[in-house]
């Protein structure tokens, strides 16, 4: 594959890993903000489907994200076999060590914060 090629390939995987945490973030801001309106006192029903919608949304959001972070492994070791690379090439492959945040770190947040609101949502209101 040409240079330019992978450049546009890891720019399309990159854009892929933005609009995985469009949903997933917008979701958990509206859950927190219904927490506010007192969604911990809603019906057992109304607050398993939210639980629900969140689960789904952030399992398929991670799926997106640790799909496209292997995406970008793979061109960025493809990166590393062009000949007199450029200087963007570069430090697209110097940015290797940052996938794992994607991979790891991001949904390991999301399993914490998922965690912290299914106390909240199952918590008697004060």
């Amino acid at each position: 594959m040409t240079e330019e090629l992978l450049v546009s390939l890891w720019i399309k995987a990159r854009w892929h890993l933005i609009v995985s945490q469009l949903a997933p973030t917008f979701l958990l801001i509206v859950t927190v903000g219904l927490l506010g309106t007192g969604l911990q006192s809603a019906p057992l029903m109304v607050r398993l489907a939210a639980v629900g919608i969140l689960l789904a949304c952030g399992i398929l959001g991670a799926l997106v994200q640790i799909s496209a972070a292997g995406e970008g492994l793979a061109i960025i070791e493809d990166m590393g076999d062009v000949d007199a690379p450029s200087a963007l090439s570069l430090r697209i492959v110097a940015s290797r060590p940052w996938i794992a945040v994607v991979r790891i770190v991001a949904p390991t947040i999301f399993v914490l914060v998922f965690l912290a609101l299914l106390v909240a949502l199952f918590t008697p209101a004060k």
